[in-house]
């Protein structure tokens, strides 16, 4: 008798907590390793909004609130919308959950039947394809290279559309690779979504305040007005305000589907930590001068990984416009011998003999559905991503 749900069978693990579980498990074990695989900037979250929490738990505002935020923490994100987005939101078109990714399947589970399918842009964030098949939905994987600066194009986005395509899942600045569309892009992509009346969009905005070098960032729901009516717009508070343990992620989009996905949210998890949205209430009410500041220094640490992988022999990396990952190509290490006698035939052998042999801990390119790539999270301390790239370069230089 098969106990487990059929459900599980189709998908994987989270490749990037597993890299995060092992790199933490060897350090257990005395090992000395450089963790390069989460996500999580390692700045502490402001004094203003862990006071908030604190005055919060003091209140006593530890009770369970409305299933899907409270009316002060839906206030502050409408107006968040409407100063940096240009976007008017009812409260009613706006929900909060446990993190970004709790939004994401909520909406996955609310609106896919069996044969939707599901656009993903690859290389994709390793969550989107997994949600939408446990929503017993279809991704349909479009890929783009670093020949294109791994953005996808309006006509294999157009190639890619059905009868049957529910969802095209947009995520700028990118993770993994740290690329970003600019508004000319974006337009390029919503003018053929407007083409597509029964193709709705979800966009991941969680990278939006970590983008580099003068780039403005867009969403498609800004550029392009008439698709605000079928455009999900996702964001959180995890990545801009290191808040990501507070596991508070936001959306907006039409009453209907915001109803829908509180439905979900009601039976599952309820509402999240009230203490949490308190905390949130202030990180997007208080002051934001810290977030251009630590973008600046995100924008430096970027640098220095990307001069110092283009140093090492067999890797190739692109410089992207934000996030703070890098997705560096290691195809000239394919075919060569590792310091252990084993042949490196693919990403994910080049990213287990690094752990092995030099003790850097980073995500196979597979796994984001495109390798021979791999990614780097540089959301780090510099001293330590400079140790990580003098191994990185030593062990490229022994490979055979």
């Amino acid at each position: 008798m098969a106990f487990i749900a059929d459900a599980l069978s189709r998908i994987k693990p989270s490749a990037t907590l597993a890299v995060t579980n092992k790199a933490a498990e060897l350090k257990r074990a005395g090992r000395d390793v450089i963790g390069l695989g989460a996500g999580e900037p390692d700045f502490d979250t402001p004094e203003n909004i862990k006071e908030a929490g604190i005055r919060a738990i003091r209140e006593g505002r530890t009770k369970y609130t409305a299933v899907d935020g409270i009316p002060e923490l839906k206030a502050a994100i409408v107006e968040k919308f409407r100063r940096e987005n240009n976007l008017d939101y009812k409260p009613s078109e706006i929900t909060v959950s446990n993190g970004g990714k709790q939004v994401l399947y909520n909406a996955l589970m609310a609106t896919l039947n069996p044969g939707d399918e599901v656009i993903v842009l690859a290389p994709y964030w390793v969550s989107y394809p997994e949600m939408v098949l446990l929503a017993g939905g279809t991704p349909v994987i479009v890929t783009a290279d670093a020949s294109t600066g791994f953005k996808v194009s309006a006509a294999a986005l157009e190639a890619a559309i059905t009868p049957k395509t529910k969802w095209v899942v947009f995520n700028s600045p990118s993770n993994p690779t740290g690329a970003a569309y600019t508004r000319e892009e974006v337009k390029a992509l919503t003018d053929v979504l407007v083409r597509h009346p029964h193709v709705w969009v979800m966009t991941d905005d969680m990278y939006e305040h970590l983008v580099f070098d003068g780039f403005v960032f867009t969403t498609p729901a800004e550029v392009e007005p008439a698709l605000k009516e079928r455009t999900l717009t996702v964001n959180g508070v995890s990545k801009a305000y290191a808040m990501t343990g507070w596991r508070i992620g936001y959306a907006a989009g039409p009453e209907i589907l915001i109803k829908a996905m509180g439905k979900i949210q009601g039976q599952s998890t309820t509402n999240p930590s009230s203490i949490s949205q308190w905390a949130a209430v202030e990180a997007l009410n208080g002051p934001q001068d810290f977030i251009p500041k630590n973008a600046e220094l995100f924008a430096k640490r970027r640098d220095l990984v990307v001069s110092m992988l283009n140093q090492a022999s067999g890797i190739v990396c692109p410089k992207p416009e934000g996030a703070f990952y890098v997705f560096p190509s290691c195809a000239g290490t394919i075919g060569k011998t590792a310091p252990s006698g084993r042949t490196i035939g693919s990403d994910d052998d080049f990213v287990a003999e690094l752990l092995e042999t030099e003790g850097v801990a980073v995500v196979q390119g597979s796994a984001f559905g495109l390798g021979p790539h791999f990614r780097i999270s540089y959301a780090t301390a510099t001293e330590a991503l400079e140790e990580a790239g003098r191994r990185i370069q030593r062990f490229c230089g022994n490979l055979r």
